[in-house]
């Protein structure tokens, strides 16, 4: 616990967010005939009028500026099945389009097959908060099609979770 005046220590800071859990996806945008893409778990909802999403991402990312220049994005909802998909985006500095499938989106983004879902976007604004940037963007087009995979990908306490088979409440 840490009282008013107190700095929060990075670490314990990290591990009390860890036990909120999150879905992933892949950030992805297509510039100068390259795709780009990252793994972020910090996506949700703005306003159903006008569709509206957010996603953070670090300041220093070396991927954000490319999608800034585009101007849009596709988020990719990634299924259950996909944990080699976010590992492969989560590093730096390698290709981490190398064996992924994907087709483009209606505003020319990557689609990455086997996703859950997929929202179309363009670039609606940005804001500095703190080392990362939040990105909203407006959402153009999106998945309708049944999905094949049925279980999100999601983290929880820094690993990889399913959910119980279980009905909704």
């Amino acid at each position: 616990m840490s009282l008013p005046g107190n700095a929060i220590e990075p670490l314990s800071f990290r591990e009390a967010l860890g036990h909120y859990a999150s879905g992933i996806t892949v950030i992805s945008s297509h510039v100068d005939g390259e795709p780009i893409g990252f793994t972020c778990q910090s996506f949700y909802s703005v306003s159903m009028s006008p569709p509206l999403v957010s996603f953070s991402v670090m300041s220093s990312s070396a991927s954000y500026p490319k999608i800034r220049q585009a101007g849009r994005f596709a988020v990719n909802i990634l299924s259950g099945e996909q944990v080699n998909i976010s590992n492969q985006f989560a590093r730096k500095g390698t290709d981490k389009w190398h064996g992924i499938d994907w087709q483009e989106s209606p505003l020319g983004n990557p689609i990455i097959a086997g996703s859950l879902h997929w929202l179309d976007c363009e670039i609606h604004a940005e804001h500095a908060a703190g080392d990362h940037l939040i990105v909203i963007g407006e959402v153009k087009a999106l998945n309708l099609q049944e999905a094949v995979a049925t279980q999100p990908l999601l983290y929880f306490k820094g690993q990889y979770r399913n959910l119980a088979a279980h009905s909704a409440v």
